[in-house]
């Protein structure tokens, strides 16, 4: 972390990726419950009850890579695509775009926020111009 960093800096990063470890944790483990809600919504859009357990296992693995500095951007990349595929999925049964269908654009852009806050390398990689 670089250490001229404000502290309201450091406080929106953690925040803004505390969100996502929280979602996407509780998330995951709903896949490992089977909750009648979450088995209800998985059968929704298309997937059959046993592709919780590989749903979940993608989604736990994802997070604990992102809730590690070290292997933040790893984790981050890997959540991009899971967040892809659950785009993928809202689209294609056509489904409220602001709600449902972006809600996981929404969390990456969290995701990658969070890291892009904290992280000297990656702003100087992606550079905000003023």
């Amino acid at each position: 972390m670089e250490k001229t960093m404000s502290l309201g800096r450091v406080t929106l990063a953690r925040l803004m990726s505390a969100i996502v470890i929280l979602f996407m944790f509780l998330d995951s483990l709903s896949k490992f419950y089977k909750p009648t809600a979450v088995v209800e919504g998985t059968l929704e859009l298309g997937y059959a009850e046993h592709h919780l357990l590989v749903i979940g296992i993608l989604g736990l693995l994802s997070v604990i890579l992102y809730a590690f500095p070290k292997s933040s951007i790893l984790g981050a990349v890997l959540l991009t695509g899971y967040f892809g595929g659950a785009i993928a999925t809202h689209i294609r049964l056509d489904n409220p775009l602001f709600t449902h269908t972006l809600f996981p654009l929404y969390l990456a852009i969290l995701a990658w926020g969070g890291i892009w806050l904290r992280d000297e390398k990656l702003r100087s990689i992606f550079p905000c111009k003023e």
